[in-house]
């Protein structure tokens, strides 16, 4: 009997193999599968939320609440977070460190009970925050200044600072805890740090000076990095001579990467925001295997302990779409809060409990109008680069567009027109200038959405897409469709 339990763990564990080490842990890392005990979080830039995902039944928990919307908090006695934005995750798995643009800091956040353990104050608009492996110290971007702020993981103060070059994107380490690498969203510069004794020991030039976001692979090989301004994503050896390895065109406003490994071998996933979609490619020969529609404005990604599944925050669509990493195909969207931009997935985050404690409805921060707009003349949505969506503040909307499909470096004007062809007289809304890849994110804030009733149909107004300035501009290039 012995004998016949024995050969049969053996068997099971033979037909059940391990892909180990998911980011950030090392290859050599036990996965993690899918459990109620898990949770998705994603920061969400206007309704100053932070959602909470049950990925074992990709259900919405509710959200945490870090700051009040527009225009409560444009007051100068404003004691909230504002622009929540970027995540990180500390070793153990209990600490959430969320950072907020607007209002410089990084709430940390204990995934048990949601509640906020501190809140640390750092420089001009910091964008991320990663814990190092060994749990004893966060390394902060402050992208509107040159250095890192590090913070110790224990005391929540800042410890040191690490000069950069100006406009540091991200920092992420390798599994081995030895380097960070430090992308510059300002400069065409990547650093790499030593850890240890927190010195600058080399640098990788950018193809261009926007990176958003960077990840290392679990085995401590590779370093993939986004190049938001030209669409373009860059992988260099993470090892001495951090050699430049490939460089593949993603495509208009490429957000965010992150490595996953599974059954079918070690894969990077792209989100390509001005497409809708998530590539994924071979980490080996660097080949692309799939093409993934996700939804508006795919941002952040993050994959479960297990590496069987990846969550997209769609910024443009208040959802977070779940991929299945073997068929590499949406199974399910779930609703959260307004425009989330970073995703963490954290593998047993919460070991007793139901994890709910804090928690609040959506509310208003799930309310969000979305167009879509053309090329002059076009007539169906397949045909549409640019989408729109106007989050509901209360009083107030926050417009966000993702622009694309124009001549690259030239100046536009988002605005309203009184017809649907774009004629006549238009009201400016928000002037801007497309990058290399001729797109662009443009926002603006107002009362824009108004409801027009029957019989005032005259009142009704159209975006469109005019070149030039507010002052001086040609015929629409690009129409509301619908």
């Amino acid at each position: 009997m012995t004998r016949t339990i024995r050969l049969a763990l053996l068997l099971a564990s033979t037909a059940m193999p391990a892909f180990a080490g998911q980011v950030p842990v090392a290859a050599d890392a036990p996965d993690i599968a899918i459990s109620h005990r898990d949770r998705v979080y994603a920061a969400e830039q206007f309704s100053n939320t932070v959602s909470i995902i049950d990925p074992a039944d990709n259900r919405l928990l509710g959200v945490i609440r870090l700051g009040d919307p527009a225009p409560g908090n444009l007051s100068p006695l404003y004691r909230g977070q504002l622009l929540v934005h970027g995540m990180g995750f500390s070793p153990d798995h209990r600490t959430l460190a969320v950072v907020s643009i607007g209002s410089n800091s990084v709430s940390f956040i204990d995934t048990v009970t949601n509640a906020v353990r501190h809140v640390t104050y750092v420089g001009r608009s910091p964008h991320e925050a990663f814990f190092t492996p060994d749990g004893k110290e966060v390394w902060v971007t402050v992208r509107g200044e040159n250095y890192i702020s590090v913070i110790d993981a224990a005391t929540f103060e800042e410890t040191r600072r690490v000069t950069v070059p100006a406009g540091p994107g991200m920092v992420i380490f390798s599994p081995d805890g030895r380097y960070g690498y430090v992308c510059s969203s300002f400069n065409p510069e990547t650093v790499v740090i030593n850890v240890a004794d927190h010195q600058v020991v080399d640098r990788v030039q950018q193809d261009s000076p926007f990176c958003p976001n960077i990840a290392a692979n679990p085995d401590g090989t590779q370093v993939w990095l986004t190049l938001k301004d030209i669409g373009r994503t860059m992988v260099f050896n993470a090892r001495p001579p951090f050699n430049v390895l490939h460089r593949i065109d993603t495509g208009p406003i490429t957000n965010h990467v992150n490595i996953v490994r599974n059954a079918n071998g070690s894969f990077a996933y792209i989100t390509v925001g001005g497409r809708n979609e998530v590539q994924v490619y071979r980490t080996d020969d660097f080949s692309r295997v799939a093409t993934i529609p996700v939804g508006a404005l795919p941002h952040g990604l993050w994959p479960s302990g297990d590496g069987t599944r990846v969550y997209v925050g769609l910024e443009n669509a208040d959802g977070m779409a779940v991929i299945d990493t073997l068929a590499n195909r949406v199974v399910a969207t779930v609703p959260i809060g307004q425009a989330p931009q970073a995703v963490a997935y954290v593998p047993n985050a919460v070991p007793v409990g139901d994890g709910t404690e804090g928690l609040q409805p959506l509310g208003v921060a799930g309310q969000a109008a979305h167009l879509s707009l053309a090329p002059h003349g076009a007539h169906s949505a397949g045909a549409a680069p640019t989408s729109v969506t106007l989050f509901d503040q209360g009083l107030i909307q926050v417009l966000q567009a993702s622009v694309t499909g124009l001549e690259p470096r030239r100046p536009y004007v988002l605005a309203l027109a009184p017809r649907r062809d774009g004629g006549g007289t238009i009201e400016p809304i928000s002037a801007f200038m497309t990058n290399p890849a001729g797109s662009a994110i443009v926002n603006a804030l107002g009362p824009i959405r108004q409801i027009v009733e029957a019989g005032q149909e005259d009142l009704r107004r159209y975006l469109v897409i005019v070149p030039g300035t507010a002052a001086q501009h040609e015929a629409p290039v690009q129409v509301q469709l619908h």
